[in-house]
Order: C-alpha cells, then structure tokens, then sequence
C-alpha cells in the first residue's frame, strides 16, 4: 500500500510540475463596436453575419479571440451616436460603422481621435472633407455612381437584344418609374442619376413616369408601385429600383394586383441578395448588381488585424488616397448564374 502511495504521490508531483514548466498565455482579445445603420435590413444584416464568419476565421488562423458588439442604429442617428459614444467610453479597440446620416461623421471621427481609436466607415460613405480630419479614419465601400452605371447597360443590354419585350406599347420610348433609396441620400443620388444617364447617352429616347423614395424597404416599395398601378401603371416598361428590397416591393405589388407574369416590367436591383437571386431564377427580377457582402467583412477584418498587429495600414492594405478601402460591383443576371454555376460543376 505504501508503494501505491508512493507512486500516486511521484505521479502528482510530475503532473504539478510540469504545469508549472507549461507556458499558457490566453489569445489576445479585440474588442470591436459595429454600429449598423438598420440591422433588419437585408444586405446588411448579411454584411454582420459575413463579419462574424470572417472574425471566426480570423480567430483560426492566429492567436487572438475577436468579440463583436452590434448596435442597430434603427434609421436614427441620434440613437447610432448613443450607441457610438458607448463603445468609445468602453474604450473598445476598434469601431466600425455604418452610418445613418453621412453629413454626421465630423462629429463622430472628432470623438474618435480624442479616444485613439480607429474608426471605419462601410457601406456609407461620409463626405471626403469629414474622413481626411483624421488619419485613421477610412471607409470601405464600392464606388455608389457604378452601380447605377451597371444597372443601365443591364436595361441597355435588353433593349438591343430585344427592343419588342420591353417597348410595350411600341412607340419606340422606354417609360420607366424609380423607387429611390433615402431623399437626399448618396448612393440613391448617384443610382438614380446613372443608370438613365447610360441609355440617354447610347440614344435611347426614355420617359419618366413617376419617381418616389421608399427608403430602401420592401414595403415602402410595395406600397409605391400600388399607388402607380391605380393610376394606370401597368404601363410601366422598366423599374429601376436603388436595391434590391425595392425591387422585390414592386413584383410583390404587381403579381399580388392580379397582373400576370409575362406582364411585368423589366425590374433591376442593386445589392444581388439571396432573395434577388430567388426572383433572378425564378424571372420576376431581370437584373441586379452585387454589392459585396464578403468583401465589405473581409476588408473591414483585414484592418482591424492590421491594427492589432500593431502594422501601419499602408503597408499592409491598398487604400486609396489612404483612407479609402474600394470593393468593384458585378453585374448579375439569369444568364451570369447559369454560367457560375456550370463553372461550379466542372469544378
């Protein structure tokens, strides 16, 4: 008994000991505020929930624990500067933010700078005075004017191949109405404006219709395109629609009018979001542009480790005029999904 005893006794003392040698140091922690502009809206709830994949990842391939703390700013930036000055008093290490109002960005890099934390804007883009007060102050986002560009050749692209479809009542003139993001909004400006400027300069006669804003929701665009409809919109040749919640507000109001499908108007989106792509397929939605999801989480990620890392962001990642972080659009149809996925399988 005594040898047992001696023998569980040696066993303890080399287990002590060798945790004692045994170096275990936790992962490095960083903690990092999102503040979303409307977290139910559906391109970015998929930009957070692609954050936190890429976060996951990050965690894998290094010694680090990343934590997210969103904040849904619900359309106020009353509330986003709220929920913003919680994470600087928390002294959390990095801030990412998309912002409600644009012109409210001086303010919240100001405080920013004053706390030493790095602050990053995406998918709205502050204006460039407001982002060059600090030097670490960046956006990172896709040009807004390209996706209105790319949604013009998609109409463009149609009309030539097939004038006869989409020219309902054959006079030669594309009438058309517009479900616009946000009044006075960016993107919305700069989407609205393009994707008629491509078709005016190919030649193309066009005619506006009716033109309202449904602050890039689903129902506010349903509610739009009723309205339209009661005053003979089913005239209507081409929506162009600043995303892709829009889009889908108007086929929701068309079909849901009794009219048929062989009917609808030519409908293009912006954002390419796992509904459009169920209308792409399904052909109630003729177009969209991707917005990249992926890239806008795996660009914000990228310079949250530069931070961490403790490396100066411009020899680590390609801004330009060192503050911006550019992502490309990517036109989506029918016809580019098919292509994809028949990639896919001789993959």
């Amino acid at each position: 008994m005594r040898r047992i005893y001696s023998l569980l006794a040696a066993v303890i003392m080399l287990i002590m000991l060798s945790s004692c040698g045994a170096e275990t140091t936790a992962p490095h922690t960083i903690r990092i505020g999102v503040a979303l502009y409307q977290q139910e809206d559906t391109f970015i709830s998929t930009v957070a929930k692609e954050l936190q994949r890429a976060a996951q990842e990050a965690e894998q391939d290094g010694d680090v624990k990343i934590n997210l703390y969103f904040a849904d700013g619900k359309g106020s930036q009353t509330v986003q500067n709220e929920q913003i000055d919680r994470f600087l008093d928390r002294e959390y290490d990095v801030i990412c933010i998309n912002i409600v109002d644009r012109t409210a960005a001086a303010v919240i890099i100001d405080k920013a700078q004053a706390a030493d934390i790095p602050v990053i804007f995406f998918n709205r883009q502050p204006v460039e005075e407001d982002l060059r007060r600090w030097e670490h102050a960046y956006y990172v986002g896709l040009p807004a004017g390209d996706a209105g560009s790319m949604q013009g050749q998609l109409v463009l692209d149609a009309w030539r191949a097939d004038q006869k479809s989409i020219d309902k009542n054959g006079d030669g003139v594309l009438q058309y109405v517009m479900l616009e993001g946000e009044a006075g909004h960016q993107d919305a400006l700069l989407r609205t404006e393009q994707c008629v400027a491509v078709l005016t300069e190919a030649g193309v006669p066009v005619e506006r219709l009716a033109s309202e804003t449904a602050n890039w929701q689903r129902g506010q665009a349903a509610l739009r395109m009723r309205q339209w409809l009661q005053k003979g919109g089913e005239y209507i040749e081409v929506v162009f629609a600043n995303n892709d919640d829009m889009a889908l507000g108007a086929i929701d109001a068309w079909l849901e009018a009794g009219l048929s499908l062989e009917s609808l108007p030519f409908i293009v989106g912006v954002d390419a979001t796992p509904p459009a792509l169920e209308a792409l397929q399904d052909g109630t939605l003729k177009g969209t542009v991707r917005n990249d999801a992926v890239g806008l989480a795996e660009g914000l990620m990228q310079l949250i480790m530069t931070f961490s890392d403790g490396h100066e962001i411009s020899s680590t990642v390609d801004l330009t005029d060192e503050h911006y972080l550019w992502l490309q659009y990517e036109p989506v149809t029918l016809q580019t999904l098919q292509n994809n996925k028949g990639k896919h399988q001789e993959e």
